[in-house]
Order: C-alpha cells, then structure tokens, then sequence
C-alpha cells in the first residue's frame, strides 16, 4: 500500500484559528444581540417620552406699569420666549462654538467626541472631559425628571443619547438650536437667551454684540458661579476662553475678535429684574385668584397694572426720606438709654447677620420693630392704585400695611363726621360749642379729666365758644366734633362710614368721632375720593387693569363702577372745608407756606391719633387721592409706641402727601371743583348762625358772612343775637349798605328770639353796651334756656324734639317797652365855633 503524503490543513481550519475565531464570532453575535436588545429597550424608552414639551416651555408672566414699564415678573423660570431669527448670529456662533462644534454635522451624538472623550477620561482616570450636544442638553433640560442632571451613571447617558437622536428625527437643527436658547439657564434666575439679555444687558438677545454673546455662552459652564454681579473677573475669563475658541474655529474674525476681547460689558442692571416689593406682591396674589398658579407661572402672560412707576418711586422714596429724618429728631429716642427705639440701620444690621448664619428661613425671620409708614394713591374715578408703599422695606417686612393692618385714623376720620351731619341736614354753618368736655363721654386715653384738644395740631390751642361747623373742621376741634357727632347719631355715622368703603368694624361710641375706632389705610384713602368724585366713590381699589395671553387675547379685565355715598352738594361743602385746611388758619397751612406745594384745587385732612401714636394725612385733588400714615407696629403684649412728644399729622405726614401730590400733578393735572346745582349763598351771623340782620354789629363791625348751603339745610329764621323783635322785613332784598340779605327758607327750625340789653341813647362809639348783652345773655337773663355748663355740651333744638342737638345761643325775652305819654320837642342842634 503506497503511503500517500498527507494533505495540509488549510490555515483557517487549525485549531490556533478556529478555536479564537469562533470565539470572538460567539462575542460578535452575543454582543450584536446585546446591541440590538439594547438599542430596542433604549429606542422603545425615547419613543415613550412626550416631544410635545419640546416647545412648551414655562415662560414668566410678564407685569407691567399703566405706560408698559416692567414692574416686575412671575415665573417659576424666568423665561421669555423668541423665535430664532430674533436671536443674533452672534448669539447662534457663540453657543455652537463653546458647546457644539460639529452641531451641525451629527444625528444628536457626537461619536468623535464620544470617543475622545473616552480615551481622555481613561487615560486621566477620571471623568473631566464630557461630549454632550446640544441636542443632549436640551433633551436633559427639557426631561429632568427622567433624565436627571445629577444622575451620572451609564444608564442615563445612554437614554440621553436615544433620546437625543429621537428629537434630531422630530426637529430641525435650527428649531432645535431656538429651542436650546429658549430653555437653558444663564443664572441669576434667567432662563432663555432673551431673559438673560434683558437682565444683563438691558438689551433684547437679538442686538447683542459678540463679546455679549459670548459672556452669556461663557455662564452656561457654571451660570452661579461665573455670575458677573458676584465674580466679575471670572466672567471675564471664561467670556475670552469662548472668544479664543470662536477664533479657533473660524467663526469670527480677528478684527471682530480684537473688538470684542477688549471691549467691557456694559452691564445695565446691578440686580435682577424681578426684584419684589409691595405693588408687585399684591399682584402676585391676585394674578392667582384670577387664573391659578399654573397658568401664571409658565404661561407667559402680560399682566397690566394701574401702577404709574413714577409714583411709585417718588412714594418710596419720600417715606424713607421722612422716617429717616424723624429718626434723626433729638426727642425721638428717649431719655433712658436702656430704652433705645430701634432705628432701620439698627434693623438691617440685625438682619444682615442673622442672614450669614447657617439657619433655615423661618429662623432668619426677624420682625423689625423701627418706625414704619404707608403711603396709597388712588385714581379717582376708576378706583386704580397708582402707587402703594406697604412698608420702609419689603425685604424686611412683606406685610403691607396699606391692606393688611387697621389702624387708628386719628382726627383725619372727622370729616366722614361732618359728611354724615350735614347729610342729616346741618351745613357748615351750623353753630357747635367749643368748649371743655368731660372726658367720660368719650374715653379715649381714660375714663377721667377733661378731653383733650390734639386735633387743631398746635400747643396754643384755646377753646372758642360757639363757632360754626366749617370752622370746627378746618382747625379740627375735638370738643366740637363730638357734639356734632352725637347731635348726628352714631348709626347714622357707622352707615356713612360703611357706604364710603370702610368695612372694618368699627365701635359704636363717642371715641370713634375722633378717630378711636381702626381703620386700613386703603380703605380711608377711597373713603376720602367721595369728596372729590362729587359724593361717588369706586366701588373697590384695584390694581390689575387687564390680562392677556402670549398671544396678545384678553383673558381678565377690570370694569371699574362707582357707587354714590353722599349728596353731591354734602360733597361739595365738605371739599370747601378741606380746602381751607390748606389755607392759613386750617391744620395744613404750612403745605402750601412751607412744603411748596402750588395753590391748586386740593383738600385734605390732618390726623393725628392720641399720644401720637400714628400721624396721617388724607387729600386729594380732582384727578388723584393720596393717604399716609407713619406710626409704630403693633408689638405682641406691648401697647403702641408714640412716635414722640408732639409727632402730629402735619409736620411728619404731611411733608410726604405733599412730595406725592406735586408728582402727580404733571401726569394727573387737577381742575376746579365745580359748584353743584342745588347750593345756594346765605348771609348768616358768626354768633348764632342764624340768618343775618341789619343789626348784625359787634363793635360797629358786622359779624356776618357769606356760607354755602341747600334750601333744605338752609337757616329758617333770622339771627336770634342781634334781630330784636322778629324777623327783619324784606328778607333778600339789598340793605341800605348794598350788603344782599339772606333769603328765608320756607321752614322754621329756630324760634324767633328778641335780644336783652339797655336802651342806649346816642352813640356808643366803642360797643360798650355790646359786653353787657353779652354777660346777661350768657347770664341766662330773662326767659332765656338753662345756661351752658361747665362742660358746655346742654343740647339745644328748636324745643320741639328730645335727645341731643346742637347748642344754640340763649333767647332773652325782653318786654316791649311802654309808650310814654310826654312829648318833647327835639333838641337843638350843637353849634361849633
């Protein structure tokens, strides 16, 4: 048997192959199943996530002032949202630059980047290096919830991925690069390229220059960090590394280059844009009520306001300015230095500490007990918050004292007093006793002594017997109010006061005529815009006008009304009182004398609580209503605080109502009160308030003047002082003198009273006989009424009805005297050599 040669094996069925090949072939499929089981798991998760949330973006609800200036901004991401042909190229070449080379060359992974990524972390051995697209971060951006930023495991970055590569099937490289610089955050609280542009730069994203942009490019690194209010030189830094790398790429040239790296940015805002105060919060709080927290935090809404920022600025600064200089007063803090009153530096230094300490907010809260304020201004007609200051300092106390505290309003309630009597059928001439009161009839500040007499607002102050009405506002008499007051009647008062907006609960005694009672500072600011709106006030206050979705449709919008409270004539009458409390003689004189306010139409009231515990000042012109009040808060177990000896309304208030006023009068320029129909002129005497006679004399002066009235508050019946024996014939006809006289009223309420007093003979050049009739009237000679008391408060009416009235002169019947029998002849004439 031939012995054949044996046959070689070919190579690639030797062992030293077959065995590793088969191997490596069971890895290829294993790892291919793998693979492909991987990439299905993985594609099937990308598919289930909702791309719709691509574009629905939460963009901050935008508020703005009645001229559209932003007064601040609600958002859980501030965020305002452009499409991408307002971004700037710029803007566009930065990002790509600093975060996205080959952007426009991958499906939503860079492998190359992948892999040199890889390669560099293996061989630092450690993660430093990442290849994140863009498409990656938007896709981690818009899904934190299942992609978790800080989730650094495999698992993640691989659903990124998928996820990353499912969107570049959805969307355009430019979409996807608009809605990147939409949503990414750029710190300081601005999320978008347009947010940030505006808070930065004070400029929209699409003019920002290439050193702008890439500063914004520079801060999506590290966007707290690299903050240019907290670390400017480390903004600058990484805004060059992003220039150097734009320059690298090609996608700048040097000479834009060489601009940019050394130009300076300009930045426009020293704090974000959305910083809150008082205005803003209110907003806030309502936006809610009207259309929810979901709607006004992400849906980008343009909320209007009635707020004039103008205003607004001028109130907050010419409160703090008051409060720091009473602050400053040598009487302000008090004797005993272990009683130092907290100043508002005191406070911030307290709360600037408690600030660095490691503590939860609560802990950190520290209520400021330093002197506060409040100022409101109203729009007349519609009721619209023009401005509002709630406190010294938001960021020390987010209660507005405007809205959320009553508070006593001191004299300045009286003339919702006057208001109220004169509707019930007094006018300011009606006649009141000023005189000394027993303090157990009002009880504010005891039960004992006499009441005392804070509201004329000086230290000279002397009670004046009987005077009018008109007069006992204008010098704000205290006495005289509550007599007025109780001759009105309490519930006649409360009814007034409840139709003029007032709805705090106010105490159905004496002490509220003065201002006892408490009261919001809102509320007594569109309480007093009755006076000037003719006898209608606004129904509410408000401070949203209009409501409009992103794309421009109303959703809310306020419909201002009004409601009437009181007469428009009553309105009238009580504007001439407090337009006199202007003038000199009135609480308020030194507004115009001192504080340089012009002589427009205006009226207003002083307030000032007793022991000077809050100081006010309310008034208007035709356009606009303004209220302040300084004062103490109220202290848990402590009684309130007064501001010092000698704090009235017009030396702390009014300097801040008249600085708010003079503002308000280029935008909201006042005009004449105009005289209603129904109010008529009377000649009336000082010393009765009855209508005048030819025999109103005192010292050979008359003792009348001319008041307004209606027909119906009208006196009926001459003056009761000086008329003698009735009424003095033809009654509205011109005297003798031209002086017009008073025309009679169809009704009577007083009776007709002769006065008491010596036949005088001749002339009695000096009145001599005057002071004598005036002591036996007072005297209670004759049939006269009891005489006044020592607390000179006896009503007095007609007669005709009990209960409390106004006090009238004593009437002194005086017997005709008997015709004599004896005729003489008539002197002769005195001759004069």
């Amino acid at each position: 048997m031939l012995d054949l040669p044996r046959q070689k094996k070919r190579w690639f069925l030797r062992w030293w192959f077959t065995i590793p090949f088969c191997t490596l072939l069971i890895i290829a499929i294993v790892a291919t199943v793998i693979f492909y089981k991987v990439k299905w798991e993985y594609e099937a998760q990308a598919r289930q996530f909702d791309y719709t949330r691509l574009t629905a973006m939460e963009s901050a609800s935008v508020v703005l002032d009645r001229r559209g200036a932003l007064l601040g901004k609600i958002f859980t991401q501030n965020r305002d949202q452009v499409d991408l042909t307002h971004l700037a190229l710029t803007l566009r070449e930065a990002v790509i630059s600093a975060e996205d080379a080959r952007f426009y060359e991958h499906t939503g992974v860079d492998v190359k980047g992948v892999v040199r990524a890889v390669y560099e972390n293996w061989r630092s051995g450690r993660d430093k290096q990442g290849a994140s697209t863009l498409t990656q971060q938007l896709a981690r951006n818009t899904f934190p919830e299942q992609l978790p930023p800080n989730d650094r495991s495999k698992e993640r970055k691989l659903r990124e991925m998928f996820v990353a590569r499912e969107i570049e099937k959805h969307c355009s490289k430019d979409h996807i690069l608009e809605l990147y610089l939409n949503r990414v955050y750029f710190g300081n609280g601005f999320f978008g390229a347009q947010s940030a542009a505006k808070g930065y730069f004070g400029k929209n994203a699409s003019e920002v220059d290439f050193g702008e942009a890439a500063m914004l490019c520079g801060l999506l690194r590290s966007p707290d960090k690299l903050s240019p209010w907290r670390n400017y030189s480390a903004c600058i830094e990484e805004r060059n590394r992003v220039l150097n790398r734009m320059l690298d790429l090609k996608r700048i040239t040097r000479e834009q280059y060489d601009i940019a790296f050394k130009t300076e940015p300009v930045l426009k805002n020293k704090h974000p844009v959305h910083q809150e105060n008082y205005p803003a919060d209110l907003v806030y709080q309502q936006v809610l009520k009207i259309v929810g927290r979901d709607r006004a935090t992400s849906e980008g809404l343009r909320i209007f306001t009635t707020i004039d920022s103008a205003l607004q600025k001028k109130a907050e600064e010419s409160l703090r300015a008051e409060l720091n200089s009473v602050e400053q007063r040598p009487d302000f803090q008090p004797q005993d230095p272990n009683a130092k009153r907290q100043t508002l530096a005191d406070y911030t230094r307290i709360y600037e500490a408690a600030n660095k300490q490691p503590l939860d907010a609560e802990a950190k809260r520290i209520n400021p007990e330093y002197l506060q304020g409040a100022v409101v201004m109203l729009e007349n007609k519609t009721g619209g918050i023009l401005a509002m200051v709630g406190g010294r300092d938001f960021a020390h106390s987010e209660l507005n004292r405007t809205r959320q505290v009553q508070l006593p309003p001191g004299t300045a309630f009286k003339p919702l007093v006057y208001a109220a009597a004169f509707e019930k059928g007094m006018f300011p001439g009606t006649t009141i006793e000023d005189a000394v009161m027993d303090n157990t009839k009002v009880m504010i500040g005891g039960t004992t002594g006499i009441l005392g007499e804070w509201g004329p607002e000086r230290a000279d102050n002397r009670f004046e017997g009987t005077i009018s009405a008109r007069t006992a506002l204008v010098k704000s008499k205290n006495a005289a109010t509550v007599r007025l007051g109780m001759a009105t009647g309490i519930n006649d008062v409360l009814e007034l006061v409840e139709n003029a907006g007032i709805s705090s609960d106010l105490a159905r005694f004496p002490r509220t005529y003065l201002g006892g009672s408490e009261v919001g500072p809102m509320e007594l600011t569109l309480a007093y815009t009755m006076f000037a709106n003719g006898g209608m006030r606004p129904a509410n206050t408000f401070i949203i006008r209009r409501i409009e979705d992103k794309l421009g449709n109303v959703i809310y919008e306020e419909k201002p009304e009004s409601v009437r409270v009181i007469k428009e004539t009553t309105a009238y009458e009580i504007h001439t009182c407090l337009a006199q409390v202007l003038e000199p003689e009135g609480t308020a004189e030194r507004a115009t004398s001192e504080l340089g306010l012009k002589r427009y139409p205006l009226g207003g009231k002083t307030g000032t609580g007793y022991n000077f515990t809050d100081a006010w000042f309310v008034g208007y012109s035709s356009a606009v209503t303004c209220g302040v009040w300084i004062g103490f808060d109220q202290q848990r177990g402590k009684s309130r605080a007064s501001i010092y000896r000698g704090a009235f309304g017009k030396d702390i208030a009014l300097p801040v109502w008249a600085e708010n006023m003079k503002a308000s009068f280029d935008a909201y320029k006042p005009v004449e009160f105009v005289q209603p129909k129904g109010i008529i002129r009377v000649e009336i005497c000082r010393a009765s308030g009855g209508l005048a006679t030819a025999k109103c004399l005192e010292g050979g002066v008359r003792t009348t003047y001319q008041e307004i009235c209606t027909e119906a508050q009208a006196p009926k019946d001459p003056c009761p002082v000086h008329s003698g024996f009735g009424p003095v014939a033809n009654f509205g006809k011109p005297s003798a003198d031209g002086v017009p006289r008073a025309r009679v009223a169809e009704q009577q309420t007083l009776k007709t009273i002769a006065l008491a007093g010596p036949t005088v003979i001749g002339n009695d050049p000096y009145g001599s006989h005057l002071a004598l009739e005036r002591q036996l009237q007072l005297a209670g000679v004759g049939n006269s009424q009891a005489p006044i008391s020592s607390t000179g408060d006896i009503p007095v009416s007609d007669g005709s009805a009990p209960g409390p009235s106004i006090p009238a002169p004593r009437p002194i019947v005086i017997p005709p005297a008997p015709n004599s029998d004896v005729k003489l002849d008539p002197p002769e004439p005195l001759k004069f050599n």
